[in-house]
């Protein structure tokens, strides 16, 4: 089987550097899908790409969804896979990564990111580092994201892709891969047909460091909240004034103080004011609410709900609260198929990587796919600190990626379709 190391590892350097210049921030102010056109820019780019490669029945939909597949090169009847990546970044941070840094190795200590803004990566504040000695690790300048997150999923599945393509005598079922739009503001894969997909089983590459093996993860909603004001001019404000940056923060103290992301780890969930704006007329607030555990999730959307009513009776009903769910824990719908969980771990041990099975303290693709009826646990990419300017990667997690995704389709040619 020819699969060379440098090979790999070049591939997966040009590819990922590439796609990192490409800013596919997604928006989630927008009305159209996928809500930032540099999506679809991207989209293109990568169609060509994987015309060249030889992936068959590439196509590119009006939603944004990039697919294609590598056709079975068997006749055995084996169940058909699925791998899916973002073709987003997150917009809460400088989007397009110009700068890209090397350190190789890395042998400890600090990484100076920028050193006229003093921006500094550390193993004190990030102490997962440590681990990574004698990698290659990539990262940003500082004044952008990376884009690890999820540009890093995308290369390692089309690396794996080139290796199944060069190596025929690797026996496969039919191979599905999807690069969809905006699974950062939570709305990506709502559009998606997978029946017309028509694979049986997939996995997101969407996670953080080496081993991360995830079909848990966060139950979710959205609270947006507006509180109405009254401005008067602070000299003659007694008994008038009702000012609605003082009911916010009124609202925030009434939650529990340490159900918040900074207090939190592990299956903790908590209540995130990811935003406020205001003055004395007008405040809105959005909140995260997430909670892994299903009746723990509905105890907290109803508590923030009782504060707003509370606060309601105190001031008059100055304040709209709409909370929406966005998306729920995965597990109930991994569990019955487990053995994708066991297959995936088995993939993983085969290209000496430990499985670490952790829960996501966020959400994924594969959450939605999988209450949509697709099966979808997520694997590492070998990125950290996603969705800010201490974002990094390291280049040999990758290349353990990429053959964690060729070990996946090995060990599903050797199952039947009964499984």
């Amino acid at each position: 089987m020819n699969i060379n190391e440098i090979e790999i590892k070049n591939a997966l350097l040009e590819r990922f550097t590439t796609y990192i210049a490409y800013d596919t921030q997604s928006d989630e102010t927008t009305a159209t899908r996928p809500s930032t056109r540099s999506q679809l820019f991207f989209a293109q780019y990568l169609s060509k790409e994987m015309q060249k490669m030889g992936l068959k029945e590439v196509k590119t939909d009006k939603n944004g969804y990039l697919t294609a597949f590598l056709p079975a090169n068997t006749d055995k009847d084996i169940p058909a896979v699925g791998f899916f990546a973002h073709l987003d970044t997150s917009p809460s941070f400088r989007g397009i990564c110009e700068h890209p840094r090397f350190v190789s190795p890395y042998n400890g200590g600090d990484i100076v990111l920028n050193e006229k803004e003093n921006i500094v990566l550390s193993p004190q504040q990030f102490p997962e580092l440590t681990q990574y000695q004698g990698d290659t690790i990539i990262h940003t300048d500082g004044t952008s994201l990376l884009g690890a997150d999820d540009k890093a999923g995308i290369a390692e599945i089309l690396t794996a892709m080139e290796i199944l393509l060069k190596n025929p005598q690797i026996k496969h079922g039919k191979i599905g891969i999807a690069f969809t739009p905006d699974e950062e503001i939570g709305t990506g894969i709502d559009l998606f047909d997978i029946q017309a997909f028509g694979v049986n089983y997939a996995y997101t590459i969407d996670g953080g460091g080496i081993g991360e093996l995830e079909f848990e993860n966060f139950n979710a909603a959205k609270a947006d909240i507006v509180i109405e004001g009254l401005n008067i001019h602070p000299g003659e404000a007694k008994n008038k004034m009702l000012n609605s940056q003082q009911i916010a923060i009124e609202l925030e103290t009434l939650l529990p103080p340490t159900e918040k992301p900074e207090y939190t780890d592990n299956y903790q969930g908590f209540f995130f004011l990811e935003n406020i704006t205001g003055s004395v007329e007008k405040t809105t607030m959005t909140y995260l609410i997430r909670e892994h555990d299903k009746q723990k999730f509905e105890e907290k959307k109803k508590l923030l709900q009782n504060i707003v009513n509370q606060l309601n009776t105190k001031y008059n009903n100055k304040i709209s609260c709409q909370i929406k769910d966005q998306y729920f824990n995965m597990k109930s719908q991994i569990e019955p198929v487990q053995f994708i969980v066991d297959i995936a771990k088995k993939a993983m041990q085969q290209a000496g990587v430990k499985p670490k099975i952790v829960p996501i303290r966020g959400g994924t693709d594969g959450a939605k796919l999988s209450f949509m009826g697709l099966p979808c646990p997520n694997i590492f990419t070998g990125g950290h600190n996603f969705h800010g300017k201490y974002e990094y990667i390291v280049v040999e997690s990758m290349q353990k990626c990429v053959h964690t995704i060729v070990n996946i389709v090995k060990l599903f040619a050797q199952m039947d379709r009964e499984a």
